[in-house]
């Protein structure tokens, strides 16, 4: 799985684009998926701090997490 599957699969699943990020940042109470040099990171963004954070070697492994992530939280769901 690359960034623009789990985009779709987001999407799809009714994920409020506004709690996550699929390009990096410190957001305010998001998920965040970060490409570093070598590797991902997968984490929480909340107040400048990053929690819960993991780091993968594949794109794949990253997306996969990130997606198990957001839809185990059930605040992550757009709001009608």
């Amino acid at each position: 799985m690359n960034r623009e599957t789990l985009k779709a699969l987001l999407d799809t699943e009714d994920i409020d684009p506004s709690v996550y990020s699929l390009d990096g940042g410190m957001l305010y109470e998001a998920y965040v998926l970060e490409r570093r040099s070598s590797d991902w990171a997968v984490y929480y963004s909340e107040r400048g701090l990053r929690s819960g954070e993991v780091v993968f070697e594949t794109e794949d492994d990253a997306c996969s997490h990130l997606l198990d992530l957001l839809l185990r939280d059930s605040a992550t769901r757009r709001q009608l």
